[in-house]
Parts: structure tokens; C-alpha cells; sequence
């Protein structure tokens, strides 16, 4: 039949009439056409496209599922969408066609047909394009994955090094905080581990596979902090982005926010962040509109938070809204024995030279580093234990690259005649004459008597071991 002749002489004389006219425009660009009505039934098939689809002279597609002919056809979604497909790629057997989809409509503007064209039978003529969108796409793919990458937990339960009783006892409890899904307030003293304990809190919880987004409260400038966690509509103020921005809280929707240093959050946002843990809901800087958000808290401070509620500098509504799992994370020197394993795991990220083999850390160097207070906690030891490398002749660390390479601090003076081991005994004996005190206070109740010290159970029965207070 020629080219242009309907396959079915029952065709709607409308349908017809519109799919002569497409065709008639665009005849000289495309290689073969298809129409199909509103129920995406073929009512037209060209001689063209007959014979790129090879198929029998004696076989009618009138009146068929479009699928039938073209099983990834994408008419059936025009004429149900009433949308056009201006390029795409469509698979048919092991040859591939550029093709193009556009909807029919009546007066009134509803969908009656759809016909389509193929321009190319081989996607040769489109290598440049193809090779530029293959190109774009692996970029955006890098890009996605290395956001993932960051929105992930960095360390598990495992990195929190340490095998005496205290980090025993707070791994316990941090897995059962994990279990649960309420706020996590984490209170220590700086280079603790506190965001190590946050990371694995995350991924030891139900929300494991959602994202995990950190923020520093005291590292975003008071002005940018609503539009940093709540985020900016555009036209929100003079300079916006031409596009919404998410804030952080909509960036963790169905996972973690880590908000370290959280006593450095402004009392002008902490109303707001009070409506949002507790209500769910956000409010984009410049929108009236309210979203919904299923994000879990875990704050960490190294901030007395009583003392500012006592200042009026934090509120105390806030305060009890994160802080419903405490967890006391213990300072370096209240687990001394752990100093030896933790010298161990941070030498092995601690780079050497090619010809040295692995850093080895001597016992009398070790005893060295246990008698030194560290109020820097973990990453003040780390940062001596960089010196030391850095001085170090060979991979052993001795007493004396230790000593060279310590910080100067009250207990460890420059040589000046002073005993290092007065500050020490005066201390132990201090916190020998308290713990007395407060089991006299408490009637003999030793789990009263560590409440009032302000340390835990495993804590208190240790020191009144190391003092012979048993």
C-alpha cells in the first residue's frame, strides 16, 4: 500500500484528517509514523514504519494494543498523560529508534489520539549527543555518591577504642540508646569522642540507611543559622537563590542530626528549634508553607548546660526536650588503662616513612603518657603522639621521644625542683576524702553516694578500689 494509504478504512475521519497533516509537515524528517486512539490502539501505520518493523504484508495492526506491535512503546502514557515525548530512544528487538510522541487533542483540549515518529533507525546520528549526556551523567553520579558518602556515619561503636570497665559500660548503654528513637544529649569534655559516639548511635539504629548530617552549632554565624537548618524559598531576601535551598533538618528527614556544641546555640533560635522536636514541622525562610519531617536529634556539649540555664543563656524547655537519653561520655583520664590500645589504633593512622616498618610504642612510654592528665582527652594525646613520630629517629617511641614530645602542663612541669608527683597525691587525696563524704551522705548507699559525685556505678567502684575504700 503507499506510504500514505490508512491501514483501516473504519479510521475516524477526524483522527485521520490530524494524523495527514502531521504527516504531510513532517514527512521529509522522519522515517515511519503511528497513531494510536485514546485507548492506545493502533488506528494508523504507515508503509514506512510497516517496513522498518519487517512486518508480513498480510498483517493488520489496526485495532491492537499498541504494545502488541512495539512492546516499549511510551504512546499508551501520551494519550494518558496528554503530555509529549519530544526524544527519546526506543528499544525494538536489537535495533534501537529516535523517536518522537506527541498528543492529539480536540477543541475542548482533550486527549482523542497520539501519533508518533521515528526520525532515526540507529542512534549512530546521536553519538555526539549521547556521548555528552554520558559524560554529564557520570558526573552527576560521582557527585551524588560522594554526598552519600558525607551524609553517611564515618565510625561505628567499634572506633570508641577502650576495654575498661567505664567503656564497657558506656558501649552497653549506647547500644540501648540506639535501640530507641528519642533525642540524645552526649555531655563531655572536648576530644572525648563524642561525635565518634554519635556516628554510631545512627548506625546502630533503625535509621541506619537514612542520611546522617552534622553541624557544628558554634561554626555558622548567628545571622545564617535559620536559613542554614530551616532553609530559603526564593525571593526570601535580597541575594536568594533563584532556587529553594533545603535547610539541615529537611536534608536528615528520616535519619540523624548531629548538633555538636549545642551550648553555643543562640537564644534567638531555640524557640524555633523547640517547635520542630515538637511538632515535626519546618517553615522555609520566605514560605508560608509547613513541611513535615521525621528527623531523630543527638546534641553533644562540653558545656555545663545547667549553669547556662542558671544564666538564662539556654532554655530549660529546650534543655529537657534533648536531653532525654544522657550520656556521660568519660574523660582520657578516668580511663587511664585504656591509653595503651588507644596509642596503638591512632599510630596506625599516623603516616611514616616508606623504609620504616610499623610504629611500635614502648611500655615505659606508655606509663609515661598514663600519669599525664590530658584535658585535651583523646586528640590532645594524638597531636603528642605526631610529635613524637615527627622527631622519632626510627619507628620505636621510647620514654624519651615521649618526654620530649608531651605537652607542658601543670603535672608535668619544665624541670624546676617541683615533685611532678605532689599535684597527684594532693588530688588523690581530695577525691579519696570526697568519696567518703558521700557515702557518709548517703547513709552508706553506694549507688546514692556516686549520684551525688556525679559519676557512674562502674566509676565509683573502681576508685574505691584504686583508694582501698572497699
Amino acid at each position: 500500500m503507499p506510504d500514505t494509504q490508512l491501514a483501516n478504512a473504519n479510521t475516524p475521519p477526524a483522527l485521520v484528517s490530524a494524523a495527514m497533516g502531521a504527516f504531510d509537515m513532517l514527512r521529509e524528517y522522519f522515517e515511519g509514523a503511528i497513531m494510536v486512539d485514546a485507548d492506545a490502539r493502533i488506528v494508523w501505520l504507515d508503509g514506512r514504519y510497516r517496513r522498518l518493523l519487517k512486518l508480513d504484508d498480510d498483517y493488520d495492526p489496526v485495532g491492537r494494543p499498541v504494545e502488541d506491535v512495539l512492546p516499549h512503546s511510551q504512546l499508551r502514557r501520551v494519550v494518558k498523560t496528554g503530555r509529549p515525548s519530544l526524544l527519546d530512544i526506543m528499544q525494538f528487538d536489537d535495533r534501537q529508534f529516535v523517536v518522537c510522541r506527541i498528543p492529539l487533542k480536540d477543541e475542548a483540549g482533550a486527549v482523542k489520539a497520539a501519533i508518533g515518529f521515528v526520525f532515526y533507525d540507529n542512534v549512530d546520528y546521536l553519538a555526539p549527543i549521547l556521548k555528552k549526556v554520558e559524560q554529564l551523567q557520570k558526573q552527576l553520579s560521582r557527585a551524588q555518591a560522594a554526598l552519600t558518602r558525607e551524609r553517611q556515619t564515618k565510625y561505628s561503636l567499634a572506633s570508641f577504642v577502650g576495654a575498661s570497665e567505664v567503656v564497657q559500660e558506656l558501649k552497653s548503654q549506647i547500644r540501648r540508646f540506639a535501640l530507641r528513637d528519642g533525642p540524645t544529649l552526649l555531655l563531655g569534655e572536648t576530644g572525648t569522642g563524642k561525635e565518634l559516639l554519635a556516628h554510631a548511635i545512627h548506625q546502630a539504629s533503625d535509621r541506619a540507611e537514612g542520611p546522617f548530617v552534622a553541624v557544628n552549632m558554634a561554626a555558622i554565624p548567628e545571622a545564617l543559622l535559620e536559613s542554614e537548618f530551616f532553609g530559603v524559598m526564593p525571593g526570601a531576601y535580597t541575594g536568594a537563590e533563584k532556587k529553594p535551598r533545603p535547610g539541615k533538618f529537611e536534608l536528615a528527614h528520616g535519619g540523624t542530626l548531629f548538633l555538636d556544641e549545642i551550648g553555643d546555640m543562640p537564644l534567638s533560635i531555640q524557640a524555633k528549634f523547640l517547635r520542630v522536636l515538637q511538632e515535626g514541622e519546618i517553615e522555609a525562610l520566605g514560605s508560608n508553607a509547613v513541611k513535615k519531617v521525621d528527623v531523630r536529634i543527638i546534641a553533644a556539649t562540653s558545656q555545663d548546660l545547667e549553669q547556662l540555664m542558671a544564666e538564662r543563656r539556654f532554655r530549660s524547655d529546650l534543655y529537657y526536650r534533648i536531653a532525654v537519653l544522657t550520656v556521660n561520655v568519660p574523660p582520657l583520664r578516668e580511663r587511664r588503662e585504656d591509653i595503651g590500645v588507644i596509642c596503638e589504633r591512632l599510630l596506625e593512622t599516623i603516616p611514616r616513612a616508606e623504609d620504616m616498618a610499623d610504629w611500635v610504642i614502648r611500655d615505659d612510654a606508655v606509663a609515661l603518657l598514663r600519669r599525664h592528665d590530658w584535658p585535651g582527652n583523646v586528640r590532645e594525646l594524638r597531636n603528642t603522639l605526631e610529635r613524637a613520630a615527627a622527631i622519632a629517629p626510627t619507628e620505636v617511641l621510647s620514654s624519651e621521644i615521649i618526654a620530649r614530645a608531651m605537652p607542658r602542663s601543670p603535672s608535668h612541669p619544665p624541670a624546676s625542683g617541683i615533685d611532678p608527683s605532689d599535684l597527684a597525691d594532693t588530688r588523690a587525696r581530695a577525691e579519696r576524702e570526697a568519696i567518703i563524704e558521700a557515702i557518709g551522705r548517703a547513709g552508706g548507699n553506694k549507688s546514692d553516694a556516686a549520684r551525688l559525685l556525679g559519676i557512674s556505678r562502674s566509676q565509683f567502684y573502681e576508685k574505691l578500689k584504686r583508694y582501698d575504700l572497699n
